[in-house]
């Protein structure tokens, strides 16, 4: 098989969250202890990094593996899910994996792997650990998938766990209150293993509180300090007055970015005083390149030409609840919104904070778990919403552009599959 049609068997063969949702969804580690032990516990080579929450967990692995590979460190980054192309989940010092290797991983392997049917994310996390202990990285930055405590993810033992936050999100899985969800969240900390927490509210606290002290683990919350003193968005980047950094400015934009980088900062503050990070400097530089040097793409990402326009992949309530009051604030004659969600999502909860004043143009991704666009544009409807119906992203995005004026403001969003299709076919050659 070549690259893609190995990539097809992946998505094919294993069950995948992205595509079927909750069916994809494996209870327990037994099948990672048996990966992570036929490869000879690859993630025991190497120190990790691991960064559970509901939102707010892709921008601070890769803003944190950024600062690292700035101080002089070889970084692994494992993050999910991709926008574009499946090796953006694993990279070295921001370099995607060879497709070659892809390729001869699932040639090799398949005769293990398949009689015990893996999903996809514990199969690509297998993948992972064992790619960086060959590319002999000094430190691998590890993204909870779904979770904490059976989080495939959850079979390493980390110099830091970073929990940046919990809202309601995958209820099926995780429990239908914080408290139930926060406790999922709390598995990844380890024994003396120190812990920041970047937002913690009332039902929370004591959740992360009571594991650490079972774990006899350090326990920091972002919020009891906070390192962002003021912020704002300029015409390089979003800059941070901050209690013990300086000035910052950040690669990434987005009002939401704020509270991200309290969340880095703490955690940057025990990986000082552990020794990790050496230079100082460094948090300037990785906070400032981190795109450029990871990859990252989808939040608040500025879209080429004009009019101005955005995608985000913000997907949740709790997303949308900062979204929302950014898109509303944009100078604009008329703000366009693509829009489309997937079926795990609070559609109707969404629907009651987008801008009412915006004109819709709806679609859905190309995904199994995707909202039809007739049931968004009726959700809309019913809470005063009005636009046009659109079979795919490209043809709705290809229609807010058609329709606006040079000052108007369009943005693409709602899921990460809205955002993955989006830039899909900016990618495609004419």
């Amino acid at each position: 098989m070549n690259y893609k049609e190995t990539v097809e068997y992946l998505f094919n063969s294993t069950p995948v969250f992205e595509h079927v949702g909750a069916t994809a969804y494996k209870d327990g580690l037994d099948n990672s202890h048996a990966l992570d032990a036929h490869f000879g516990h690859p993630h025991t080579r190497y120190q990790t990094i691991h960064v559970a929450g509901t939102n707010g967990k892709g921008s601070s692995s890769h803003t944190l593996a950024s600062i690292l590979q700035a101080d002089g460190h070889r970084v692994g980054l494992y993050t999910s899910p991709h926008l574009v192309d499946f090796r953006e989940r694993i990279r070295v010092n921001g370099v995607m994996m060879p497709e070659e290797y892809v390729v001869d991983f699932v040639r090799e392997e398949r005769s293990f792997f398949e009689p015990l049917h893996p999903s996809f994310f514990e199969l690509t996390t297998a993948m992972a650990f064992k790619y960086f202990a060959e590319q002999e990285v000094d430190i691998a930055v590890v993204e909870v998938g779904l979770g904490g405590r059976l989080d495939c993810t959850n079979i390493i033992t980390p110099q830091l766990s970073i929990i940046t936050n919990i809202s309601v999100d995958h209820t099926q899985f995780l429990g239908h209150t914080l408290p139930e969800i926060a406790h999922e969240k709390a598995g990844i900390i380890k024994p003396h293993v120190p812990v920041v927490v970047g937002e913690a509210v009332a039902e929370t606290r004591p959740v992360f509180e009571a594991k650490a002290h079972a774990c006899e683990s350090p326990i920091f919350f972002a919020e009891d300090r906070p390192e962002v003193l003021a912020a704002h968005d300029t015409p390089e980047g979003r800059e941070y007055e901050t209690r013990s950094f300086g000035t910052l400015l950040g690669d990434l934009r987005g009002d939401y970015q704020t509270r991200n980088a309290n969340t880095i900062l703490a955690s940057v503050s025990q990986l000082l005083s552990q020794g990790t990070i050496r230079h100082p400097e460094s948090i300037r530089e990785g906070f400032r390149s981190v795109c450029r040097t990871t990859g990252l793409m989808g939040r608040w990402q500025p879209l080429p030409g004009h009019p101005h326009a955005v995608c985000d992949t913000g997907h949740n309530v709790a997303g949308w609840q900062m979204l929302a009051p950014q898109i509303m604030a944009q100078p604009a004659r008329k703000r366009r919104l693509v829009f489309g969600m997937v079926d795990d999502k609070d559609l109707a909860h969404v629907m009651e904070l987008l801008p009412r004043d915006a004109t819709y143009y709806w679609t859905q991704p190309s995904t199994h778990r995707a909202f039809p666009a007739e049931k968004v544009a009726a959700c809309g409807r019913a809470h005063g919403l009005h636009g046009t119906l659109h079979p795919s992203v490209a043809e709705a995005y290809r229609a807010a552009l058609g329709d606006a004026a040079p000052d108007d403001f369009i943005f693409v969003g709602g899921s990460s599959y809205v955002v993955a299709d989006l830039l899909a076919s900016l990618q495609e050659k004419p």
